[in-house]
């Protein structure tokens, strides 16, 4: 499982290194990075960011980088890397977007289940999603130094799922890589509060009507990656077959990956 890195303002950044890998080797230290946004980041959460890095992918739609851009980290390559071509309700978290979160959270919470349910399906069966990993693994095998760090808004739903996709790649078990996604409930304990407190206060005394959507809209559900799995199974057969098959990584390129980044 990843272990978080403690910053001045970054909450939900993770090392996967240490997670163990099929034949007894285990993932390096400081080359695998997911994380929320940086657009917070203290300048000494900078410098060492700075100090650990070599590139950041950035998950993000063209709206939430505009108004929350990453900091620039002097040495650092950054690539915007967008996983939706459209601005996504309770997973993109620009504030046209977050509007559209508060009109949601007014319909039943089955409804909030169900639309991200919908989500983490078409992270492995839209194509724009799939281009978006592919290009991800793909840049995986360029980085030589230091660590490579990629994220979205709160490191949960699109960094997640990269997350996965990397483990998955790498040979984690599926137990791992399953505590792992929802450990991401624990990191982002502080700013999901947040969130309610600001609904709350939008909401008053209804707000206890609207919880349940916001528990499904803002926090890692086991049913999510569950439903990703099942439909990868049902498209591909296997996840080794998604990764070789849909996001076109050879079986060679997946044998590098493995050595660069695992001892």
């Amino acid at each position: 499982m990843s272990e978080r890195i403690v910053f001045e303002n970054l909450y939900n950044t993770r090392d996967l290194g240490g997670t163990p890998v099929r034949d007894g080797r285990v993932i390096k230290r400081g080359r695998l990075i997911r994380s929320g946004q940086l657009y917070f980041a203290s300048e000494n959460d900078i410098r060492r960011l700075q100090n650990m890095l070599s590139a950041v992918v950035d998950f993000r739609t063209a709206a939430e980088r505009a108004e929350k851009p990453d900091p620039e980290i002097p040495g650092v390559e950054y690539f915007a890397t967008p996983v939706f071509d459209s601005l996504t309700a309770g997973v993109s978290r620009d504030a046209r977007s977050d509007e559209a979160v508060f009109e949601f959270v007014a319909r039943e919470p089955e409804n909030a289940k169900s639309y991200m349910m919908k989500t983490y399906l078409g992270f492995v069966t839209n194509d724009y999603s799939i281009d978006c990993f592919s290009r991800f693994l793909k840049r995986l095998l360029t980085e030589r130094d230091g660590a490579l760090l990629w994220h979205c808004t709160a490191g949960k739903d699109r960094a997640g799922t990269a997350s996965v996709i990397v483990s998955e790649a790498l040979g984690v078990s599926r137990e791992d890589i399953i505590k792992d996604f929802l450990f991401t409930n624990e990191c982002l304990t502080k700013e999901v509060e947040g969130l309610y407190d600001m609904v709350r206060g939008k909401f008053g005394d209804a707000f206890p009507r609207y919880e349940r959507s916001l528990h499904y809209l803002f926090t890692a559900q086991r049913e999510y990656l569950d439903a990703l799995y099942e439909k990868v199974d049902e498209l591909y057969g296997s996840f080794d077959s998604f990764i070789r098959d849909a996001l076109g990584v050879t079986d060679e390129e997946r044998r590098e990956l493995i050595g660069i980044y695992t001892e």
